[in-house]
This record gives structure tokens, C-alpha cells and sequence, in this order.
């Protein structure tokens, strides 16, 4: 804060009439950098207090009557770093409105008293403290009276939004802050397009890669393991077209190869799955009780795997910034779906299926041909031979 040798009324501040001479005690020098400011013009609102020792002008902007106001300033006399709490409330004794309630350290409470002493004795519009921020007077309150104590409210006509920018203001403008530059890439667009067509016909290529894999070693259950990729494909696309605006997503390079990757994490899942189906089958067992035999097995290593997927995928994009984060949500974003489309389409599918007779008698073209799983047969009554008898019986 710097007190105000010269300048405009404060807009909460009742109709006083002005100062015979506003420019009283205003050094020379800094009267002439007063008078040859113009604030209207945006190249002369700068930081002209480099040194917080010495004068300075200050220009702010009075959003009630349209117009600039500009300032003559002291040096700065209480440091936002002695401001220990600054908090927006609304007076609710005496019917104020909002208002800004303020709390100094030792330091502070001892220079603002001093201050606002100085400047009870002025007249106006001499008595008023500037708040300074970044070179520009966001608040100029007028006193009465030395403000003692460590606290001091600043009301006047405020809404909400007014006392809480303000109070951000006074708590965390002198906060020294620093940046450092974490990501920067530049590309020509036609550089860009073409790294993200290819990544594009790099995914198309491994997606119809599984697809014929699938085709050829599971036959008829590949079928369920190309239907669950297309919807895992719609909700992702989907989930991404909705949320992308919102939380700044864009469809970039690593973004695809997240999406390359969960691929290959869905379909592990469906072979997962199958697999243990097929082990049901090789077993001896019926295709229906083989299918909820597996689930449970099924089930408990495809969450154990996708666990450590979606952790991975979290604590990668919660210490990487810039694109390596369009990876990270990519690959966490289909690590869940796929929980979700095997939980919610392909169990679902694949109890279907067993009660066709394409699937349930073992067709050659199902994927679940006993002789080609090389099954042992079922004995008696129809329970599965338990592996040890068939071990002993064998030797």
C-alpha cells in the first residue's frame, strides 16, 4: 500500500468537496511525470514504481463512471507480505454491504497505524492509501482516523465479486511468483498433419492386425473380441468428443498412441477370457458351466492387470505435462472403458453364445472345438474327470 498525494475521489467514498490544493507536498519532479501521464493511453500504463523507496505515478480504472484516474504515490509504506489475512465478508451489524476485513502482522499493523495516521490529517483527496498491484491502483480507500490494532475493514459500494478480487489481491498479490517453461513444441501444420495421419494408419495397421489374429486363432469368439473393440472404440470416441472442450483435450500424437497401446490392452483382456474358457473345455467340461466356471479367474487377473495400467497411466499424467498427458488420459481413459465393456458386453456376449449350437457343440469354426483343443472326454454322469485321477489312471 503507498498513500495517495493526489488524485480522484474514491468511488465509495461519500461526496466531499475537493482539496484546495490537491499537488501539496507532491515533489516537483513527480508533479511533472503526474501531469504528462495520460492514462487513457494504454502505452503509458505501465510500472513506473521500479523502486518501492521512492514516488511513483499510478494510473486506475474507475469501472462506475467509465473514466481513468491516475496518482501520485509515496513510497510504498506497508508491504503485501505484511498482510497476514485478507477475507471478502458482509456486515451483517450494521447493513454495509460487503466489505474487505484485513489482518496485519507486527510489522504491519505498526506501519499501516502509522500511515493511516498521517493521512487522517490530510485533507481530501490526500487521505487516501493506494493499493498497488503490478503498477496499477486496484483500490484507493480514504481514512479518518489512525487505524490501530493489526485489523482494518475497507467497505464501500462492493458486490461480492468486488470484495473477493479484492481480498485476492491483498492475500496473494505480493507473493513472489516464478515460471518456468515445462513444454514448448512448434511444428509446421503440415508437419503436424502429417505426424498425426501417421500415428492414425499406425493405429488402423495394429487394430487390423488383432482383428485377423483374432479371426484366425479364435474363429467364431474372435468375432466377440472385434464387436467389443468396435464399442470400445464409440465410447472412447465419444467420451473424448464430450469431454475434449472442457478439459482441453486434443488429438495429438501421443494422444494416438495411448490409444494404440489400448488396443492391445483390451484384446489381452477378451484372450484372457477365452483362454480360460478353453482350459474349461480341455478339461472336459460342458461349454455353458466352462463359461461360468472361468469368469471368476477370468475376472480377477483382467482387474489385477488393468489396475496397474490405469495407475500407471495416472501418476504418468500427474507428473508429465504438455502432450505426454494426452498419452496418459488417453491410456487411462481405455484402460477403465475396458473394465467396462468386458464386464458389461463381453461376459454378457459370451453366456449368449453358449447356448447356440453353433458354439455349445464345439463346431470347428466356433474357436471351442474340443478334439482341435485337444479335450479329454467327460466321464460318467457328466462331471469332469478331476486332473489328478486322470494323472494316476495315466501313469
Amino acid at each position: 500500500a503507498a498513500p495517495s498525494a493526489a488524485g480522484s475521489a474514491a468511488p465509495s467514498a461519500p461526496a466531499l468537496p475537493p482539496a484546495a490544493n490537491p499537488a501539496a507536498g507532491v515533489p516537483p519532479e513527480l508533479l511533472n511525470q503526474f501531469n504528462a501521464l495520460d492514462c487513457s493511453n494504454s502505452t503509458q500504463r505501465i510500472d513506473y514504481q521500479s523502486d518501492p523507496a521512492k514516488p511513483a505515478v499510478a494510473c486506475s480504472y474507475d469501472k462506475e463512471q467509465g473514466l481513468w484516474n491516475k496518482f501520485a504515490l509515496g513510497p510504498v509504506a506497508v508491504n503485501g507480505a505484511d498482510v497476514s489475512k485478507a477475507n471478502a465478508g458482509y456486515d451483517t451489524q450494521n447493513g454495509a454491504g460487503w466489505e474487505v476485513q484485513l489482518t496485519f502482522n507486527g510489522k504491519g499493523s505498526s506501519a499501516f497505524a502509522s500511515t493511516t495516521g498521517q493521512l487522517a490529517a490530510l485533507p481530501q483527496p490526500q487521505n487516501q492509501f493506494a493499493i498497488v498491484l503490478d503498477g496499477k491502483v486496484v483500490s484507493h480507500p480514504y481514512v479518518q482516523q489512525s487505524i490501530t490494532g493489526g485489523n482494518a475493514v475497507i467497505s464501500g459500494s462492493f458486490t461480492q465479486s468486488d470484495a473477493s478480487n479484492l481480498a485476492n489481491v491483498l492475500s496473494f498479490g505480493a507473493l513472489p511468483l516464478s515460471f518456468n517453461q515445462s513444454d514448448m513444441t512448434t511444428v509446421t501444420p503440415q508437419l503436424g498433419g502429417d505426424q498425426l495421419h501417421a500415428g492414425l494408419l499406425a493405429g488402423a495397421i495394429g487394430l487390423a492386425l488383432v482383428i485377423a489374429y483374432s479371426l484366425i486363432y479364435y474363429r467364431g469368439l474372435g468375432l466377440v473380441s472385434i464387436a467389443g473393440l468396435v464399442v470400445s472404440s464409440i465410447l472412447t470416441y465419444t467420451i473424448m468428443t464430450l469431454l475434449g472442450t472442457g478439459i482441453g483435450f486434443a488429438l495429438n500424437l501421443p494422444a494416438v498412441c495411448g490409444a494404440i497401446v489400448a488396443i492391445g490392452i483390451t484384446a489381452d483382456s477378451f484372450i484372457v477370457y477365452f483362454e480360460r474358457i478353453r482350459d474349461e473345455v480341455r478339461e472336459g467340461a460342458q461349454l455353458r458351466p466352462a463359461v461360468q466356471r472361468a469368469w471368476p479367474r477370468a475376472r480377477r487377473t483382467i482387474l489385477v492387470s488393468d489396475f496397474v495400467s490405469f495407475l500407471c497411466a495416472v501418476v504418468l499424467y500427474i507428473c508429465s505435462v504438455g502432450k505426454v498427458q494426452g498419452f496418459a488420459f488417453t491410456l487411462g481413459l481405455t484402460t477403465l472403458l475396458d473394465v467396462v465393456v468386458i464386464f458389461l458386453f463381453t461376459k454378457p456376449m459370451i453366456t449368449l453364445l453358449a447356448r447356440r449350437k453353433f458354439f455349445s457343440d464345439g463346431h470347428p469354426w466356433s474357436g471351442l472345438d474340443p478334439k482341435r483343443l485337444g479335450a479329454r472326454p467327460p466321464v460318467r454322469g457328466g462331471r469332469r474327470r478331476p486332473a489328478t485321477s486322470a494323472a494316476v489312471k495315466e501313469a
